[in-house]
């Protein structure tokens, strides 16, 4: 019985079918820089409105779970980056405990995000649920949480699906790595690197702003 092709028909070789993908990635990557590009915005016109506000609402998150997470993240990049460039038939294993082990602390990002909400719950600073926080900066600093909850939701749900990338990627090329999986982790690892610098965005926005101005 013969060998099926390597490349489907649409593509001419290999090294085709594996730019294409990457293309495909980036584009998809441009489209969730779209997304997140409209929640930025919506925070720097707000954060011009309600400057005092925004500052007030920066200074109520947990810094220390947020720098934390950030060296969690950044972490988990050098990782993935790591298993691509180690990836072959004879550094299966460690490419799979790479990627076991980056998708563990984005498992310890999300938790220790829960903690947060947790916090913040307590504290009566989730809008729409049980908002609570008297003077006269009220209104902004309850702006200031929704742009929070909304922005670090959706950026958890992309941590999920990175997450999950991972951990098939790790049990996939565990059996039999070829170059298509090497494409699919190297796509992979595009989306997750994105997933980190969106982080580090979203953690000089928001928890930063108030502490430097006081």
């Amino acid at each position: 019985m013969p060998e099926p092709p390597a490349f489907a028909s649409q593509f001419v070789s290999v090294p085709h079918r594996d730019h294409t993908a990457e293309l495909g990635m980036w584009l998809f990557i441009a489209t969730e820089v779209l997304l997140f590009g409209g929640l930025l915005l919506a925070y720097f016109v707000y954060r011009h409105a309600f400057p005092q506000s925004f500052a007030e609402g920066s200074r109520h998150t947990d810094i220390l779970i947020g720098t934390i997470n950030t060296a969690i993240l950044l972490t988990s990049s050098f990782l993935v980056a790591w298993a691509v460039e180690v990836f072959s038939p004879a550094t299966v294993r460690i490419v799979t405990w790479l990627l076991v082990g980056a998708a563990c602390l984005g498992l310890v990002f999300i938790a220790l995000k829960g903690i947060e909400y947790s916090g913040e719950y307590d504290e009566r600073l989730v809008p729409g649920v049980d908002f609570q926080f008297g003077g006269p900066l009220a209104n902004g600093v309850q702006l200031f949480f929704i742009f929070y909850f909304v922005a670090t939701a959706i950026h958890a749900v992309h941590m999920l699906i990175g997450i999950c990338l991972l951990l098939v990627l790790a049990i996939i090329g565990r059996r039999a790595p070829t170059t298509r999986h090497h494409a699919a982790l190297h796509s992979a690892a595009l989306y997750w690197h994105f997933v980190d610098v969106v982080w580090i965005f979203l953690f000089a926005l928001i928890y930063l702003p108030g502490r430097a101005s006081s």
